[in-house]
C-alpha cells in the first residue's frame, strides 16, 4: 500500500446541534499548526430539529484546499446519515464510526474502522454524565488522530486557544481524546494509505472567517454606525462589530465613538445607515439577498441623492428564502442593476479573507469618495467558513473623506455653491455636513427631481443632464476600485474569468487542464464592477473566455455581454448552482465541454461535453447605455480651481 501524505480530504457526518463544532475544529487547526495547508467548511441545515450536517477538511501540501468532492476518509456519527455517508467514500478511503450504530458494512472496498466511543467516555469518571455527548466528540479526534498521525501536543495547543486557556475544559476535553488514541493505538490496526506529517507551508500564515475579517477591516477603517438585521450567512459580521469595536475602539474617557444598532427589518436598516451617511458618518450594514430584495427601495435613494453607505451582502441561495445555508453568486445581476429606474451600483467582489479585511476600509473610502452606496459581495463559503489567509495589513493610506467644504471653503467661494455641481468634471460634486455653521451651506437632500443646486424641479432638460453625470460618475469610479488579479500564462489562448470565493478551485482546475489535457490558460479574477482597463485587456487578448461562476444563470457573463458586446462569442458559461462550494472537478469539466481546438485545416476540434454542464458560446445582449456628455457652465469653470484647491487640503484626514 503507497502512502498517501498531507493530500485528502476528511468529512464528518453527524447531527445539527451536536456540539461537533469544537471537534472539527480542533482537528483543522491542528492539521493547520503541523504546518500542512488546509481549509474547513460546514454544510448544515437551515433548522435546529437535529438534521444530518457535514462538515468537510480539505488537506493539501500543494496548496489546493477548494472543496473536494471526493471524500477519502468519513467519520459516521448519525444513524440517519449513515448509509449516504458509507456510501460517499472514495473507493481505498477509510471510514470511522461509532459502533452504537447497528448498520451493516456493505462495502468490502474500503477500511473500516468502528469506535466504541459511548464507552470510552463512559468509563472516565472525571466526565459529567450531562456533559457526555458533548466532550464524546473528542474522542473521534483522537482516534483519527493516533490512525493519520496528528501531533498529540498539536491537538493541545488547538484546544487552549479554542478554550481561552480555562483549564477545566481543556483538561477534560484533552483527556478524552486521549483516552479515544489510546484505544486505536491498542485495538485498530492501520490500513488505509492517509497520514499526516510535519510541513512548513502555513508559517506565517493565520486562520479566520471572511465575516471576521470584515468586520475588523471596518473597524480599522473608521466605521462609525452600523445598522443591521439578522439574516444567515451575513449575521456574523455585524455581531464580530459588536465583538471588536469595544476592544479596538476604546477611549480612556469611556465614551464609545461608534454604535451597532439593530433594526426591526432590513429596510430601516439600511435607512439609518443613510442617515449616518448624510451627517457625516463613516456608515455600513451586512446582510444577505432577502435582505437586499427588501433594501432595493433605500438603494435607489442613496443613489440618486449620492449618500455614501456600504453594504456587504454574504450572498445564500435564492430565490426567495432558498436554501438559506448554501453558498451562491446569485445575486450579482440584481445588485448591479439595484433599485428601479435607471441605476448602476459600484460592487467590490473580494476573493479570499485577506480581501475581506482590505475591502473592509476601502469600500468605505470609496463610498465617501464617490458619494454613493458601495456594495461588497462575499458569500456564505467565504464569509463562514474557515481560511489560511497571509497576516491581515494596517490600512496603508489615510483616510479618503471625499470632496467635502468646512465653513472657510463656503467663506472662499461667498456660498457659491452648488451641492449637485460638477466643478471638477469627474461627476462628483462637493457636500457640506450638518453643523457646518455657514449661513449658505444647507442644501435639501431629496429623492425627488432636484437641479444642481439641490432645488426642486420636474424638468425634463434637468434631470436628463443629472442622471447623465451619475452615469459618468461610473467612469470616475474606475480609479478607486480595487483593479484585477492576473494568475497563469499570458500568452495562452484560453482565458478565465472569475470572481469571489471561485478562486482555490480555478487555480486546482488551471494546474490540471495544463498537466492532463495539455491546455494552458490565464485566470483573471475580477475584484471589482465597473470593470476596468486590465479587463479590456485581457478580453481583447484571448480568443475564448470561460466565465466560471455559482449561478445558474451565468450573471457575470451577462453583464460582461452587456458592457463589452463586440466580444460576446468569447464567452463561455461555466455554471454551477446545488449550493455547495466550488471544486476543481466542475470547474475543469465545465471547460472542457466548451473547450474549442483549432487544427491546422482550419476546422475547429470540440472536446466531448461533460453532462450537467452549462456553456453558452453567445448571449443575448442588452445595448449599453450611451454616455452623454455634460456641458460644463460658465460658473463651474469659474470655480473649479478655487473649490478643487481647497477641498483637496480640507478632505485630508488621518487614520485613528
Amino acid at each position: 500500500m503507497n502512502k498517501i501524505v498531507n493530500d485528502f480530504s476528511i468529512t464528518v457526518g453527524t447531527k445539527n446541534g451536536s456540539g461537533s463544532s469544537t471537534a472539527n475544529n480542533t482537528i483543522l487547526r491542528s492539521i493547520f499548526k503541523m504546518g500542512v495547508p488546509v481549509s474547513g467548511k460546514n454544510l448544515f441545515p437551515s433548522n435546529i430539529q437535529g438534521l444530518p450536517t457535514w462538515y468537510t477538511i480539505r488537506a493539501n501540501k500543494d496548496g489546493f484546499i477548494a472543496r473536494k468532492e471526493a471524500n477519502d476518509i468519513v467519520i459516521a456519527l448519525n444513524p440517519d446519515s449513515f448509509t449516504k455517508d458509507l456510501a460517499s467514500v472514495a473507493p481505498g478511503g477509510a471510514f470511522f464510526y461509532a459502533d452504537h450504530i447497528r448498520q451493516p458494512i456493505t462495502r468490502e472496498d474500503i477500511s473500516a474502522y468502528p469506535m466504541p466511543i459511548k464507552s470510552i467516555v463512559k468509563d472516565d469518571p472525571n466526565i459529567p454524565t450531562d456533559y457526555r455527548d458533548l466532550v464524546g466528540n473528542m474522542v473521534y479526534v483522537g482516534i483519527l488522530a493516533q490512525m493519520i498521525g496528528i501531533d498529540l501536543d498539536v491537538i493541545r495547543s488547538a484546544l487552549e486557544f479554542h478554550f481561552k486557556g480555562k483549564q477545566k475544559p481543556i483538561d477534560m476535553n484533552f483527556n478524552a481524546l486521549k483516552n479515544g488514541a489510546a484505544w486505536a493505538a491498542e485495538n485498530l490496526e492501520k490500513k488505509d494509505p492517509y497520514y499526516i506529517e510535519r510541513m512548513n507551508k502555513t508559517d506565517g500564515m493565520i486562520m479566520a472567517d471572511g465575516n471576521t475579517a470584515a468586520a475588523l477591516g471596518s473597524i480599522f477603517g473608521g466605521v462609525q454606525f452600523a445598522g443591521w438585521y439578522p439574516i444567515t450567512p451575513a449575521t456574523s459580521l455585524a455581531e464580530a462589530l459588536n465583538d471588536y469595536l469595544p476592544i479596538l475602539r476604546k477611549r480612556e474617557d469611556g465614551k464609545h465613538t461608534y454604535a451597532v444598532v439593530q433594526a426591526e427589518d432590513e429596510l430601516a436598516a439600511l435607512g439609518m445607515c443613510i442617515g449616518a451617511g448624510w451627517a457625516g458618518l463613516r456608515s455600513m450594514t451586512s446582510t444577505s439577498g432577502p435582505g437586499i430584495s427588501l433594501m432595493t427601495e433605500f438603494a435607489g435613494l442613496a443613489y440618486y441623492a449620492e449618500v455614501p453607505v456600504v453594504i456587504w451582502n454574504v450572498q445564500r441561495i435564492g430565490p426567495s428564502t432558498g436554501l438559506p445555508t448554501r453558498t451562491s453568486q446569485g445575486d450579482l445581476i440584481f445588485t448591479y442593476y439595484i433599485g428601479h429606474g435607471d441605476s448602476h451600483s459600484v460592487i467590490f467582489l473580494p476573493g479570499d479573507v485577506f480581501e475581506c479585511f482590505e475591502f473592509g476600509w476601502k469600500a468605505l473610502d470609496a463610498a465617501e469618495r464617490l458619494q454613493t452606496p458601495i456594495f461588497v459581495m462575499s458569500d456564505l463559503d467565504m464569509g463562514m467558513n474557515q481560511w489560511m489567509s497571509k497576516p491581515f495589513e494596517y490600512p496603508d493610506a489615510p483616510m479618503d473623506r471625499g470632496k467635502f467644504l468646512f465653513e472657510k471653503d463656503l467663506e472662499e467661494l461667498k456660498g457659491n455653491w452648488g451641492r449637485y455641481l460638477d466643478v471638477d468634471g469627474d461627476a462628483i460634486p462637493y457636500r457640506t455636513f450638518p453643523g457646518n455653521k455657514h449661513p449658505l451651506s444647507a442644501y435639501f437632500t431629496r429623492g425627488t427631481g432636484h437641479d444642481e443646486y439641490a432645488k426642486y424641479t420636474e424638468d425634463s432638460d434637468t434631470y436628463i443632464k443629472n442622471m447623465n453625470r451619475l452615469a459618468r460618475k461610473q467612469i470616475t469610479a474606475k480609479q478607486y476600485v480595487p483593479t484585477p488579479i492576473l494568475h497563469g500564462n499570458k500568452n495562452a489562448s484560453v482565458g478565465i474569468i472569475s470572481y469571489g470565493s471561485t478562486e482555490n478551485a480555478i487555480f486546482e482546475a488551471q494546474s490540471l487542464l495544463e498537466k492532463e489535457n495539455g491546455i494552458k490558460s490565464e485566470v483573471l479574477r475580477v475584484r471589482a464592477i465597473p470593470f476596468t482597463k486590465e479587463v479590456d485587456q485581457f478580453i481583447e487578448r484571448h480568443d475564448q473566455i470561460f466565465v466560471v461562476e455559482m449561478n445558474r444563470d451565468a450573471q457575470m457573463l451577462q453583464i460582461l455581454c452587456v458592457e463589452y458586446p463586440q466580444y460576446a462569442s468569447k464567452f463561455k458559461a461555466v455554471t454551477h448552482h446545488d449550493g455547495l462550494p466550488a471544486s476543481a472537478k466542475w470547474v475543469r469539466e465545465g471547460i472542457l465541454t466548451g473547450y474549442e481546438k483549432k487544427k491546422e485545416s482550419g476546422k475547429t476540434k470540440t472536446a466531448p461535453a461533460s453532462r450537467g454542464r452549462k456553456t453558452v458560446k453567445k448571449a443575448v445582449t442588452k445595448p449599453k447605455p450611451a454616455k452623454a456628455a455634460v456641458k460644463t457652465s460658465a460658473k463651474k469653470v469659474s470655480k473649479k480651481s478655487t473649490a478643487k484647491s481647497k477641498t483637496q487640503s480640507a478632505a485630508k484626514s488621518k487614520r485613528k
